[in-house]
Parts: C-alpha cells; structure tokens; sequence
C-alpha cells in the first residue's frame, strides 16, 4: 500500500511538472508571435515623422547659420570702411594748422628768390635752401594725401575754388583763373582749404566815340537881302 501512494505521489509530481513545461512553452510561443502589418505602418508612419522633424530643424539651423554669417560680414565691413576713413582724414584738423606755415615757407621762397637776383652766390644759396625745404615738405605732404590746389589756367570751380574779385581780359578764356591769391589744399580727395583766386571775364564792348550825325533838313536856305 505504501509504495501504491509513492508511485501515485511520483505521478502527480509527474503531470504537474508537465503542465507547467507545457504552459511555459505556450508562453513563449505568444511572445514569439511575428507583429502584425499595421504594427509595422505605424513604426515607418512614426520614422518619416521624426525624419521630417529633423530635416526641417537642420534647414533652420542652416537659415541661422547663414545669417549669423552674412551679419558677420556686414560688421567686417562696416568696421573696415570705418578704419579706412579714420586713416584717411585723421590728418584734416593737423594740416589746417600746418598750412599757414606753407604758406610762409611759400612767401619765403618768393622773397629770396627776388632778393637773391642781384645779389651773391651765398643769398642764391639761402633762397635755394628754402626752396628745397618746401619742395620737400610738399612731398611729405603728397605722400600722405595731401594735394595742393594751384589752379592757374584752368576754369573756375567752385567746389574747389573761391572768386575773389573778377577782371576784363580778353586773351583768355572767360571764367578762367588768371592769378592765385592763396593755394588750395586735399586731403585723399576731400576739399581742406579752397583756392582764392582771381577769374577773367570777358570785356565790354567799347562805346562808339562818334556823334551820330544829324539828318539834313529838306527845307531850302533863306535869301540873304
């Protein structure tokens, strides 16, 4: 009887073991389960999405990137244009007050030169001294931009000349200039110091020195008696 129980005992141990080896298996069997066509149109819905969100974020970052560049440059630009300008008329406010000592100097060199002409070798040598110290400030001058305005000959302008007073000449072209008072100075272009000058006009016509005669009378002489 006893060893009837253990072997009924061993058989339902048995057929438990089995049952539980078989529900496993089912298990695994279900998540083994392929996924279903819908499941995958969802997943290829949902990849397209994120593909389009990522593709629409890089074309904004690009659109910044371009503008954040293109600004760069405008600054660049701007600063360089900035810099330039500064270089080039940074010398107005010292050349104003260095030009009435070109003016001296010019007047020096005018006076030497007529005082040199009847005298010795040795006031030749000073008048060509300062004529050579101007010649060679007026180079240092033209090397920074500085032009000299000296208009003689040439017609009158007057965005870069101021008319003095006029005179009759008739071997001339009228409006020309015809003397210098004071020269005129640029600086890269931009007008410091206009050119006082002195324009011809044309004459006027002189007045006819003859009477005009009188018409003769129709009437006849009288009789003397």
């Amino acid at each position: 009887m006893a060893s009837e129980a253990k072997a009924s005992s061993d058989a339902e141990k048995k057929e438990e073991s089995e049952s539980r080896l078989g529900g496993g298996a089912a298990a695994d069997t279900a998540d083994d389960a392929p996924t279903t066509a819908d499941d995958q149109t969802e997943d290829v819905e949902s990849l397209k999405g994120a593909i389009e969100e990522a593709e629409r974020e890089i074309a904004s970052l690009e659109d910044r990137a371009l503008r954040a560049a293109a600004e760069a440059e405008n600054v660049r630009r701007r600063a360089d244009r900035s810099i330039e300008n500064a270089r080039k008329f940074a010398l107005e406010r010292f050349v104003e007050d260095l030009l009435p000592a070109v003016d001296s100097f010019e007047r020096a060199v005018e006076a030497a030169s007529g005082h040199a002409e009847g005298e010795g070798t040795e006031a030749s040598a000073i008048a060509e001294g300062i004529e050579l110290s101007l010649k060679l400030l007026l180079g240092a001058m033209g090397r920074q931009g500085i032009a000299v305005v000296d208009p003689i000959g040439a017609p009158f302008d007057p965005n870069l000349h101021e008319a003095m007073t006029m005179v009759d000449n008739a071997e001339v072209e009228p409006g020309s200039v015809v003397d210098v008072f004071q020269k005129g100075y640029t600086v890269n272009g931009r007008l410091i110091r206009p050119a006082r000058v002195i324009v011809a006009r044309q004459p006027a016509e002189p007045a006819s020195a003859e009477a005009p005669s009188e018409p003769a009378s129709d009437e006849p002489e009288a009789e003397a008696t």
